[in-house]
């Protein structure tokens, strides 16, 4: 017999207790003999919860009957977020077991949940967090930056999900839905944000009927922050990290009977501004604090940042009702037209420094083009009975050309190389649910996956081409997921997964300065339990889950070190669990608190594997016989072991309408933010604070709002380089300002 780990074991005995610790309250509601689906479909009374209704299973459920750990933002909570014009960076612990962060600003994010995630900066790169917009994989992560806005609902599933979701989804799947067209009348909002720093916001939509078939939405963002950073190295003028961005999105809703549905969707995005700012040597030697002359409106660099992209996308989903069957088409067009990320990276000059800059170091990431492609069919059983299922087939091809240049203290290019690489992968996939009982549901899915990639480096100008000159990889992977939920009484429900995942091999594209470097596929199991209630007549709702999870082969980014270039390498094994818990609820029909928490613990488990070391840095890890850095038992990169969101809104009906306020707060413990363990590339704990005051009236048709994002001004070093100086990025300043918004 197969030994059991300890938290296996913790598995096993808590889906074992889950049905035992909701007796109490089974008790107390023995005369309560609605279904859940009754429940869900009784109207909401003041100071209770609405159903909260997801589609993490590619089917429209309760998230309470969901064997899966999921959360959702919408509404107001999206809306406070995102109120002074931020990016989708924004979500980092928002919900457990989230974070994000980019090294290159608001273009260019990188996922993790359960502390499982991708540093790497190349524009190849890939990740194991899987984001999806409006059931379009969005694969390069330039393209994971798209705007959040006019949006009904973001989904965040943790654990491996790579059963019904294409591509690369061993650590989870971040899903935007955003509102769609409507037959039933002109409808649509407008929100006009300003704030700290010459910010504003502007966010529109409009809902426009055309037939008694036909109907049109479309939507608008426009973003812009004056410059507020001034160099200190040129004039003294505030002239850096400002950013212009403007993102539209039309859907053509044709709806001729009950039987057939075709949405048509088309986007795009400009955004022009600065890239990151780096700031040299604001980390004080010895510690990972803030260096005591720091100044966050000031930066002393003698090169050039600045930032420019343009996306554009369309697709097509159509569904047909065939009585027995309903089928999906979902037909997905992406493309970079232009994308060139220009920092100074060193974050100083050789005249004032500030502190001591070993070298210049002025970089740039170009991908002037790229081209996705997918398409998926889906078939899904609609008869009623204890077995339902659904089954599809997906195709993914990506083609992308770019690379990097290097330029000199004058800013003239001294080198550049570009390579291709064409990804190309299809996929088989199927799920059956079988009701066991009236209370006991199991659920099993498979998925086949051939996935391969051809590389190859197309010019290198001013450089020695390091290494080959093409690589092609190819991999295929059957994945599976086995579940149970059980329904302990109409309020609560418990579940218990097992689930596999897989990520094709990664190729990391040559630099001046070093060469091509490629990953071999990794593969994840996760185990992962967990009880989902409604509580005190569905005036709150908790969750709980623990988790588990074995990586083999993982694909990890060595960065930096003695170089800026970043070279893909594999881990024997990665050890992850956890815990994460959410809660909400009405205290009185006018006062509503949420909270969530989630603990991650990650583990890299490989002898074998040793890095270059900083250049100025204090290592506290092993150094081996060759001056390398043993990462042997390090946690991941940018993995805080602690996340924990406080939300409280308390309400003052008045005659002509409602005075609220509202204060949200998220902290994050602290981070590497490299393989290896160092005093100064330890990210500190973080704590930010958001408040809001506001009126709204005619039934919240209209509303003003005061408001203030980290309104403690706590900054912190996010993020660093570490082959040259002290060299460090930090998080947003404090931010005040005012909305307006309203509804026709």
């Amino acid at each position: 017999m197969m030994k059991l780990s300890k938290m296996h074991k913790r598995l096993l005995a808590l889906t074992a207790v889950l049905p035992m610790a909701a007796m109490a309250q089974d008790a107390t509601q023995a005369n309560t003999e609605q279904t859940t689906q009754q429940a869900a479909q009784q109207p909401v009374a003041s100071g209770q919860l609405e159903t909260v209704t997801v589609t993490a299973q590619r089917r429209a459920e309760n998230i309470k009957e969901v064997p899966v750990s999921v959360s959702m933002l919408q509404h107001e909570k999206l809306d406070v977020i995102l109120s002074g014009g931020q990016d989708v960076r924004v979500l980092a612990g928002k919900t457990p077991s989230l974070n994000v962060e980019s090294s290159t600003g608001r273009v260019f994010p990188r996922f993790y949940i359960r502390g499982y995630g991708n540093a790497d900066f190349s524009i190849f790169a890939s990740q194991p967090v899987s984001l999806i917009y409006d059931d379009v994989v969005q694969e390069n992560p330039i393209l994971k930056g798209y705007p959040m806005f006019d949006l009904a609902n973001v989904e965040v599933l943790r654990g491996p999900q790579g059963t019904l979701f294409g591509r690369n989804t061993p650590a989870g799947v971040v899903k935007f839905e955003s509102a769609k067209p409507s037959l039933k009348g002109v409808e649509g909002y407008y929100n006009f944000s300003v704030a700290s720093h010459g910010t504003t916001n502007v966010e529109g939509a409009a809902n426009i009927p055309l037939s008694n078939e036909w109907a049109l939405r479309v939507s608008t963002l426009r973003q812009h922050r004056d410059d507020y950073v001034a160099n200190g190295f040129t004039d003294g003028r505030d002239s850096l990290d400002g950013y212009n961005e403007h993102a539209e999105r039309v859907q053509l809703l044709y709806q001729p009977n009950g039987t057939f549905n075709a949405l048509f969707n088309v986007h795009q995005r400009t955004t022009t501004g600065n890239s990151r700012l780096f700031q040299a040597n604001i980390i004080k030697k010895g510690s990972n604090q803030l260096v005591d002359n720091y100044d966050e409106g000031m930066v002393f660099t003698n090169g050039q940042n600045y930032q420019n992209l343009t996306t554009r996308g369309g697709n097509v989903r159509l569904s047909w009702d065939l009585g027995a069957v309903k089928l999906y088409s979902v037909t997905g067009y992406e493309s970079i037209a232009e994308y060139n990320s220009r920092g100074d990276i060193d974050g100083g000059n050789p005249v004032y420094g500030p502190g001591v800059v070993p070298f210049q170091v002025e970089t740039a990431s170009v991908l002037p083009d790229l081209k996705q492609y997918t398409q998926e069919f889906r078939i899904e059983s609609k008869k009623a009975g204890p077995m339902s299922w659904q089954a599809g087939v997906y195709y993914f091809d990506e083609d992308a050309t770019g690379g990097s240049d290097n330029f000199n203290t004058a800013g003239a290019r001294t080198s550049r190389v570009i390579s291709n690489q064409r990804n190309k992968a299809w996929a088989a996939f199927g799920s059956v649910n079988y009701a066991v009982t009236d209370a006991l549901t199991v659920r099993g899915g498979l998925r086949y996956t051939n996935d391969k990639k051809d590389f190859r480096t197309i010019e290198a100008t001013g450089t020695t081409l390091q290494g080959p000159a093409t690589i092609n990889a190819e991999r295929h992977k059957t994945n599976w997921d086995l579940s149970a939920t059980y329904a302990i009484n109409p309020d609560v429900s418990a579940y218990a997964r097992v689930a596999t995942g897989f990520r094709a091999p990664s190729i990391g594209a040559p630099s001046a300065s070093g060469p091509a470097t490629i990953a071999d596929a990794e593969t994840i199991t996760s185990y992962e339990a967990g009880i989902k209630a409604d509580l005190l007549n569905r005036r709150a709702r908790a969750s709980l889950s623990i988790f588990d999870y074995d990586v083999k082969d993982q694909q990890l980014t060595v960065v930096g070190g003695n170089s800026n270039v970043t070279a893909l390498i594999n881990a024997e094994k990665t050890k992850g669990r956890g815990i994460e818990a959410e809660i909400e609820g009405f205290v009185t029909p006018d006062f509503k608190v949420s909270a969530s928490t989630s603990y991650n613990y990650t583990k890299i488990q490989d002898p074998s594997l040793s890095v270059n070391k900083c250049a100025q840095c204090t290592v506290v890890d092993p150094i081996n016989a060759a001056g390398r850095v043993v990462i042997d038992g390090n946690a991941l990169p940018q993995a805080p072991k602690w996340i924990v969101n406080l939300t409280a809104r308390y309400n003052w009906p008045l005659a002509e309408g409602n005075l609220f306020v509202l204060t949200d707060w998220s902290y994050r413990s602290k981070v590497n933010f490299f393989l290896y363990e160092a005093k100064e590339f330890t990210g500190a704990p973080l704590t930010e604070g958001g408040l809001r005051i506001g009126y709204n009236w005619q039934g919240g048709k209209y509303e003003v709002a005061a408001f203030g994002r980290n309104i403690t001004d706590q900054r912190r070093i996010t993020g660093a380089i570490d082959f040259n100086n002290l060299t460090g990025f930090v998080n947003e300043p404090r931010q005040w300002g005012v909305q307006l918004k309203g509804l026709f």
